[in-house]
């Protein structure tokens, strides 16, 4: 939780910062809202303004419905302190336009980004999915429609995305990204559109976030540290996903471990049940020291129990003994040998 808290006073500075350089795509660049004009061109000019500025810049997107094509937001900036307001709706032309590209909007190398505002980004996936219903072999895969490459103190905060077309919000490589208060939508029976992934990064937070997709709602790839996930809706979907290949552990205090009744320092625990049903995590081919006894620790709500949780050819030691594993409300399945004996 500290370090949620020493990220807000860094964006509430750039909120309210007197001196910030503001950017108003309409009246600055003659953005056209409510016609099927492409503001990207618009964008990219607004993005270069705020890019070359020494001072902090606010680029504001007005209550207006904007169509604008696949774009990308490249750093590192003159300044770090950049802040979209997002009154507006950002909605894709046409769903053709994005099969050769991985994402919708894209910040690559961008520090110190805030994007805050109950505006909406529309992915547009109805059309998309219009097409694969027809089974038609030339529609697209799909894309995120808001991505994070390389980046570092970003804030996402009251911001709503629908009709994504495979992942609502993807954060890669990038370091204390906070996302709060986010609105995430889906139709449930659209199968493979995801809300969050996250890979190759370290402290996520997720706070006062509503997720209902067709698949997962949060998802967590390889070589993430530090997520915290609280007060999270999720639903409909496949709840909180994680696939774990191919660790080495060294030496390390449960190296297998989900706790969903975790308290800090065991101070001012609430002792309630978590409602968020985490499902379809997988640990293969981990092996390695433990520092503690306990090698293997599954504590899981006694309200929404872990299911399908998979573990396969495991092997950790503890003082070149058998390890041990303790579960509390999991259920999953064992495949190849695992040590120590799975307690699923």
């Amino acid at each position: 939780m500290a370090t949620f808290i020493s990220f807000i006073p860094f964006f509430f500075l750039i909120i309210s910062s007197t001196n910030a350089t503001d950017i108003d795509i309409v009246t600055d660049f003659g953005a056209v809202g409510y016609s099927k004009t492409d503001v990207n061109k618009v964008f990219l000019a607004a993005w270069a303004a705020a890019y070359k500025s020494s001072k902090a810049s606010i680029i504001h997107v007005p209550s207006k419905r904007f169509f604008l094509s696949p774009i990308e937001f490249q750093g590192p900036c003159n300044n770090s302190r950049i802040t979209f307001i997002l009154e507006g709706i950002l909605v894709v032309p046409d769903y053709k336009e994005m099969t050769s590209s991985e994402n919708w909007i894209m910040f690559n190398g961008v520090d110190g980004l805030s994007i805050i505002g109950g505006g909406y980004l529309d992915g547009g996936r109805t059309t998309l999915w219009t097409c694969k219903a027809a089974q038609n072999n030339d529609c697209p895969t799909g894309n995120a429609s808001l991505a994070f490459y390389s980046s570092k103190d970003i804030l996402v905060q009251n911001m709503r995305s629908i009709n994504a077309k495979l992942f609502h919000m993807v954060v890669f490589s990038s370091q204390n990204v906070v996302i709060l208060g986010v609105r995430i939508h889906a139709l449930g029976d659209n199968s493979n559109t995801n809300g969050i992934y996250i890979q190759n990064s370290n402290n996520v937070r997720i706070f006062k976030t509503s997720i209902g997709t067709g698949d997962d709602c949060v998802s967590i790839g390889p070589n993430t540290e530090n997520v915290l996930i609280r007060r999270l809706e999720c639903g409909p979907g496949h709840g909180i996903r994680s696939d774990f290949k191919e660790v080495v552990m060294k030496n390390v205090q449960n190296p297998i471990v989900i706790d969903q009744n975790y308290c800090p320092q065991n101070k001012d625990c609430l002792n309630q049940n978590s409602g968020i049903q985490i499902s379809g995590v997988t640990f293969t081919n981990i092996i390695g020291t433990s520092a503690s006894q306990i090698a293997m620790f599954f504590n899981c709500s006694s309200t929404s129990p872990c299911k399908g949780i998979g573990m396969q050819d495991i092997k950790l030691t503890y003082n070149d003994q058998t390890a041990e594993s303790f579960c509390k409300n999991v259920h999953g399945t064992v495949v190849g040998v695992v040590s120590p004996p799975s307690c699923l």
